[in-house]
């Protein structure tokens, strides 16, 4: 993962203030960079590291910091880095593993404006936007939306209509993106490549937009978690490979562990309904009840089929409680 240190993004791919209809310098200054220490034996240790890094965007003059959620779950300690002044500590609130939203108290005053809310549903396809990263204007990206479509990642993930910009910001984790208005459309997440005949290469940068934040943000902040119901985890990670969905990893102790999946392993049927591709898979997984339901698989292996029952959990359970220090 990309680590906050002495770099700068290229001078022709920076944004110009004079270029913008808005106080540029101040909107960026609201992105902060994160460092998060997580513990060896955590559960996600093994997958995302022990030391993570990368941005969060101040949203509230109160010190509340949104950030993408892999980068806080399960710390012990986080720090934050304002554009000046030293380094602070904060605690990790929330993570809403659904839309991948991280949520962090600063737990010291942050001198920096915040950044309102925008509308990312408004956004349009090729509207300009900024890619801000922390320590300023050398570390954001000038960049457009190239798309807006469905995501779905390997990891028992989709997003119904993620923002995808290019050019890419290096470092983009937790990356405030800055729309024409001055406030922020969403928060980026992932660095993607498109296009794989050479004139087309190159990377863009996968957003979740900030309209999924609006509705769970209170209870974000009440309970560290949305009021809903979990959706069923099953613990692998799956792939769309030659039109069949394939099991290419599962998760230390999780739900398919438990039930035998083994990497390469062919799921051919969910609940007897054979699924399209990986979003409908994991649709109708989600589809079948909340966490702890037992989910119906046929699965492929070396050449033979079979049913296997999984009993799904709560993602959740598996992770450290962030401590208050």
């Amino acid at each position: 993962m990309p680590t906050v240190s002495d770099w700068k993004v290229p001078p022709e791919n920076q944004p110009k203030p004079a270029e913008y209809d808005y106080d540029l310098a101040a909107a960026v200054g609201a992105v902060v960079g994160l460092r998060a220490v997580i513990p060896e034996d955590a559960f996600t240790a093994q997958t995302l590291g022990t030391e993570r890094a990368g941005n969060g965007v101040l949203i509230r003059d109160s010190g509340l910091i949104l950030t993408i959620g892999y980068l806080i779950t399960e710390a012990e300690s986080i720090w934050l880095t304002p554009i000046s002044g030293p380094p602070v500590p904060g605690h990790a609130l929330a993570y809403d593993q659904e839309t991948g939203f991280g949520l962090v108290q600063a737990l010291s005053r942050l001198s920096i404006p915040a950044l309102a809310l925008g509308n990312s549903s408004a956004a349009s396809i090729g509207e300009r936007v900024v890619m801000a990263g922390a320590g300023g204007l050398q570390r954001s990206v000038a960049a457009r939306i190239v798309a807006k479509q469905e995501f779905a990642g390997y990891w028992e993930y989709i997003l119904d209509e993620a923002i995808f910009t290019a050019p890419a910001h290096p470092n983009w984790g937790g990356t405030a993106v800055i729309g024409p208005a001055g406030d922020l459309l969403g928060i980026g997440s992932l660095q993607l490549e498109q296009g794989r005949e050479k004139e087309n290469a190159g990377h863009l940068n996968m957003v979740v937009p900030i309209d999924l934040l609006k509705p769970i943000l209170d209870d974000l902040l009440r309970h560290g978690r949305p009021n809903r119901p979990a959706r069923p985890w099953l613990g692998f990670y799956a792939a769309d490979i030659d039109d069949r969905i394939v099991v290419i990893g599962v998760a230390d102790r999780g739900p398919a562990q438990k039930a035998g999946l083994q990497a390469g392993d062919v799921v051919q049927a969910v609940a007897g309904e054979e699924p399209s591709d990986l979003a409908a898979m994991f649709r109708h997984v989600w589809s079948l009840g909340a966490a702890g339901a037992e989910i119906p698989l046929r699965i492929e292996r070396d050449g033979r089929s079979f049913d296997q029952k999984v009993v799904s959990s709560e993602r959740s359970r598996f992770f450290k409680v962030p401590r208050m220090h």
